[in-house]
C-alpha cells in the first residue's frame, strides 16, 4: 500500500504563521473590499467529480434561490427503517449545512444562504441569530472547549463564536480568500479548522489568537477536520487525494489514498479507534492511524457521500448529498442506505443528536432538518 509521509518540522518547513491576536471584526477600522461569488465546496467538488467519465452523469445541485420540493419518496420507501422526521426551517432560503449538538441540550446550525446560525429544540422549536457580517457564508459548527459554539464563514473570512444566549463574535483570519470550512475542538483546548482555498489548517484559541499552517501542496483543499484517536488532529485532502494528520505543534504528515479518483470529504473518529471518511468517488472508508486503509464502494457511485459521524448504534453515518440518502456502515464494511422522503433533500452535514438516541441531518436543498432514529 502507498503511504507518503511528509513531515514538515516547525520551524524548519512548517510555516507557522505569526501568531495573531485577532480583534473582532466588529472593532475593525475598515470593513474588507466586496469579494467576488464563490463556489460552495459541495458545489465545486461535484462539478469536479463531473469531469470524469464515471460520474458524468452526477447530479450538482446548486444552492435554492426558493423553496424547491422534488417528488416524495414511495410509501415503501419512507417507511423503511430507520424513522425519520423532518422539521422545516423559518427562513427561506436557508440553505442549512452545518449541525451539531450543543452544550444547551439543544441542535445547533448554520444557515449558508440564510447568513445565520439556527438553534432548535429537540421539541421543535426555533431561534434564529443573524449574523452581523452580511452575506459570511457560515458552514461547519461545532462546540469549543469554552462551552459556546464556534463556525467558520466561508465567504467573509471569518472563524465565528455564539455563545448560547446568541451572543455572536467574530475573528478575520489574517491570509486573505481562505474560505473556511471545517472546524473542530482540539485535544490542546483550542479550535482547529480548514482553509480550504489556500492550503492551509487553522488554530485559533478562544481568545482569539490565531496560528495558521500551510500544507505542502497549497491546492489540496482541505476540508473536514477533527480530533483523532491518537491526539493528532486529522483532515480530508479533497483535491489531493489524502488524508492529512498534524500534530498541535503543528508537524503534518499525509498520506494518499490508494484508489483512484479518490475526492476525502468528510472526516470522523469512529468507534473501533480508526478514522473514518467520505470519498466523493463512491465510496465511504477508513484509515487506521498508522496509514492503512480500507475502502467500502457505495451502491451508487455517483451518490457524493458527504459528512459523516459516529451514530448511538455503533455504525458511522453519513449523508449522500446528491442521491439524497442517509446511510450507515458497519465497523466492519456492511452499508445500509436510507431515503429521506424528498428526492431533492441534498443532505450535507449529519451529527448525533443531544438525547444521543437520534442524528439529525441538514437538508441543504429543501430548508428542513432530517431527524434520523435508527
Amino acid at each position: 500500500m502507498r503511504l507518503r509521509s511528509r513531515l514538515l518540522a516547525c520551524p524548519l518547513m512548517v510555516i507557522a504563521l505569526a501568531l495573531t491576536t485577532c480583534a473582532p471584526a466588529s472593532t475593525a477600522a475598515a470593513a474588507p473590499p466586496p469579494r467576488p461569488p464563490h463556489p460552495r465546496p459541495y458545489i465545486k467538488l461535484c462539478l469536479k467529480l463531473k469531469q470524469m467519465p464515471r460520474h458524468r452523469k452526477i447530479r450538482c445541485m446548486r444552492p435554492p434561490t426558493s423553496l424547491r420540493q422534488g417528488a416524495a419518496r414511495s410509501a415503501t420507501q419512507a417507511q423503511q427503517a430507520p424513522t425519520i422526521n423532518e422539521l422545516s426551517l423559518p427562513t427561506r432560503p436557508a440553505s442549512p449545512v452545518g449541525i451539531t449538538a450543543g452544550p444547551d441540550g439543544n441542535v445547533w446550525f448554520t444557515e449558508t444562504s440564510g447568513n445565520k446560525i439556527g438553534r432548535v429544540t429537540p421539541a421543535g422549536v426555533f431561534t434564529e441569530y443573524t449574523l452581523p457580517t452580511p452575506a459570511a457564508e457560515p458552514g461547519h459548527i461545532t462546540v469549543g472547549p469554552d462551552g459556546a459554539l464556534w463556525f467558520t464563514e466561508f465567504a467573509s473570512n471569518k472563524i465565528g463564536r455564539i455563545t448560547t444566549s446568541g451572543t455572536i463574535t467574530e475573528y478575520n483570519l489574517p491570509t486573505a480568500n481562505a474560505y473556511p470550512w471545517g472546524i473542530t475542538t482540539g485535544p490542546d483546548g483550542a479550535l482547529w479548522f480548514t482553509e480550504s482555498e489556500t492550503g492551509k489548517i487553522g488554530r485559533i484559541t478562544t481568545s482569539g489568537t490565531i496560528t495558521e499552517y500551510n500544507l505542502p501542496d497549497t491546492g489540496a483543499y482541505p476540508m473536514f477536520i477533527t480530533t483523532g484517536p491518537d491526539g493528532n488532529l486529522w483532515f480530508t485532502e479533497a483535491v489531493a487525494a489524502s488524508i492529512g494528520r498534524i500534530t498541535t505543534s503543528g508537524t503534518i504528515t499525509e498520506f494518499p489514498v490508494p484508489s483512484s479518483g479518490a475526492m476525502p470529504v468528510g472526516m470522523t473518529t469512529g468507534p473501533d479507534g480508526n478514522l473514518w471518511y467520505t470519498d466523493g468517488n463512491g465510496k465511504v472508508s477508513k484509515v487506521t492511524t498508522t496509514g492503512t486503509f480500507t475502502e467500502y464502494t457505495l451502491s451508487d457511485i455517483n451518490s457524493f457521500p458527504w459528512g459523516i459521524t459516529s451514530g448511538p448504534d455503533g455504525n458511522l453515518w453519513f449523508a449522500e448529498q446528491v442521491a439524497g440518502n442517509v446511510a450507515s456502515v458497519t465497523t466492519t464494511g456492511t452499508i445500509s442506505e436510507y431515503p429521506l422522503p424528498d428526492t431533492l433533500a441534498g443532505p450535507l452535514h449529519i451529527t448525533r443528536g443531544p438525547d444521543n438516541n437520534n442524528l439529525w441531518t441538514t437538508e441543504n436543498n429543501i430548508d428542513r432538518l432530517a431527524i434520523v432514529t435508527p
